[in-house]
């Protein structure tokens, strides 16, 4: 994917973290999840479509409420693992195509989620389909969460993959993205948490996001792996990494 409001037009190919997006984005803690669900989202016997869903994490994590879930993501390679970790809950079902080109219904879905993504879509075409597939009076939620710069371990980590990768702009799109409103009424929420890690999961975190694994050539990410391993041994197995949480979500009337 290629995307010049993105990373300077810098290709990325979440495809290629799938195994440690499988493997080490399953981070967002109980108090989202409980948010969520004082939203609506994944309530008894309601349909809830999740945009852009990755490895399936946010499903997976209000699956036992009951809705019928649906997961699209463009990439196969994430879906592929999205369906292994999801064996046990027969209410989601997992598509892989892009969301640009989904041919829901109207009115088929009582919520829709865009989990850490939207930024990547086309809002000339999915505004609308999002309009057009929610039902009347329906919630649309956006979230992101990201690690804090100014948290002293995560500002490391950061400025390794901004060196090796000068194209990767971080999470500038999402911060855009919060400030843009497609649907009328936004509220808008945010929190901050210290989530716990250890040198392994963290250093699987990193290697996730957009500025490596997924974008960076085979000699530029040896380079980052040896660097972050080695800034990695001076830290305490166990740490925290502060957070930030945002929700932006509507109720979107006919």
């Amino acid at each position: 994917m290629k995307d010049l409001k993105i990373d300077n037009g810098q290709g990325f190919d979440f495809g290629k973290t799938a195994l440690e997006y499988a493997k080490y984005r399953d981070i967002y803690p109980k108090e989202l999840y409980d948010r969520l669900l004082s939203l609506g989202v994944g309530r008894p016997d309601s349909a809830w479509l999740d945009l852009g869903t990755g490895t399936g994490t946010i499903p997976r994590g209000l699956a036992d409420h009951g809705a019928n879930i649906i997961g699209v993501d463009i990439s196969s390679q994430q879906i592929e693992q999205a369906k292994k970790l999801s064996e046990d809950y027969k209410n989601i079902t997992y598509i892989a195509c892009s969301v640009e080109d989904l041919t829901f219904a109207d009115n088929s879905f009582d919520t829709i989620t865009a989990c850490q993504c939207f930024w990547y879509f086309d809002p000339k075409i999915i505004v609308d389909k999002i309009k057009r597939m929610i039902k009347p009076n329906g919630l649309f939620l956006k979230l992101y969460m990201s690690y804090l710069k100014d948290d002293p371990i995560a500002g490391e980590s950061h400025s390794l993959v901004q060196r090796l990768n000068p194209n990767w702009v971080g999470g500038s799109p999402a911060l855009q993205d919060l400030n843009t409103h497609y649907f009328d009424n936004p509220k808008t929420e945010s929190f901050t948490i210290d989530l716990p890690f250890t040198r392994e999961s963290w250093h699987g975190r990193i290697k996730a996001c957009r500025g490596v694994l997924a974008s960076m050539d085979q000699k530029t990410f040896q380079q980052f792996e040896e660097a972050h391993l080695k800034m990695l041994q001076q830290l305490p197995e166990q740490f925290t990494i502060k957070h930030k949480v945002f929700l932006t979500y509507y109720h979107i009337a006919k």
